[in-house]
């Protein structure tokens, strides 16, 4: 081969594979995901893995974050816009943004809440629509989380309960609950509201008033968003704080009850994997957690001078020391 025919080649070939790699980076499905803050990607990943797909080989990832959840709406706008093939909407905040923004792409979702009652879905079992996802139960163990309170903190009888009212149907099912276990219990419960930072801040200045014995946090993607800040500002109130989510428990928080967040973000990596297959959302019933995990921080019951009591060490699927 003359040398001029073998420089054409190798200048062909150079063009070819650029080509040939965009025309693949094209053909590869694109997933949305929306959520408020960036915890829990990797067990997502896995459920898509376990469907086959792997980020950057066969699929690719668009991640949407923000803790300001006004700010979600125009971030689901854009990935509709983008024509996703699928979003992964975790919260229901983010769920109901995707859900605003397209009636056709596929959506899933984490709800902590019942999602039919939430007005998600149509039912559990027939979707309908293009939306299905994963149900946590959170509000659900509002009772539960309460009474693992009164375990581990005995002489509990005032109770504050920070709650967000931008979130008014979480709200009432988390009271509606809430009231007559503490009743039962004989406690007090103090209704918190705070939908910002700062109002988390002015809400706990009200501790230095009436003291409450315990803090109950709601689920919210505020509340998980600003988990550090609501770690900090009850270790400055010395005072103990329970929640269903981990997260907080990891930041400082004493104490969780709840479904398994990991084990839902991995169920919709399966759900979204099964969806990129061909199968629709509509066909694939929503997903009630069966896995539930109490999570406990040792360090933060000794800075507060707790003894946590052998009972619930023993049942404990976490102690963070």
């Amino acid at each position: 081969m003359r040398r001029r025919e073998f420089i054409t080649l190798a200048g062909s070939s150079a063009v070819a594979w650029p080509l040939a790699a965009r025309a693949q980076q094209q053909t590869m499905p694109v997933i949305g995901f929306l959520a408020s803050v960036p915890t829990n990607e990797d067990f997502f990943r896995q459920g898509l893995k376990e469907t086959g797909y792997v980020e950057g080989e066969n699929v690719t990832i668009l991640y949407r974050f923000s803790n300001e959840v006004g700010r979600l709406p125009a971030l689901a706008d854009d990935l509709a816009r983008r024509q996703v093939a699928v979003i992964a909407a975790f919260g229901h905040t983010s769920a109901f943004a995707a859900k605003a923004a397209t009636t056709t792409i596929p959506i899933t979702f984490i709800a902590a809440e019942d999602p039919v009652q939430l007005g998600l879905v149509a039912s559990l079992a027939r979707p309908a629509g293009n939306l299905t996802g994963v149900n946590m139960f959170a509000t659900e163990l509002v009772a539960k989380r309460l009474q693992l309170l009164r375990e581990l903190v005995p002489a509990t009888s005032l109770v504050a309960a920070l709650v967000d009212p931008s979130s008014p149907t979480v709200v009432e099912t988390t009271l509606r609950d809430l009231k007559p276990a503490a009743q039962a219990m004989g406690m007090e419960i103090r209704i918190l509201n705070a939908s910002s930072s700062q109002e988390i801040n002015a809400a706990f200045a009200t501790f230095m008033r009436e003291r409450p014995d315990a803090l109950f946090v709601n689920t919210g993607p505020l509340f998980t968003a600003r988990r550090v800040q609501l770690a900090t500002q009850a270790a400055r109130h010395m005072v103990p704080m329970t929640s269903g989510n981990r997260q907080i428990t990891e930041a400082g928080g004493l104490m969780s009850y709840g479904a398994s967040i990991t084990n839902a973000y991995y169920q919709v990596g399966v759900y979204v994997g099964r969806i990129l297959k061909g199968e629709k959302p509509a066909d694939l019933p929503v997903v009630q957690s069966s896995k539930f995990e109490l999570v406990i921080n040792a360090e933060t019951a000794r800075m507060l001078g707790i003894t946590v009591p052998p009972s619930l060490l023993s049942t404990a699927d976490e102690v963070i020391e």
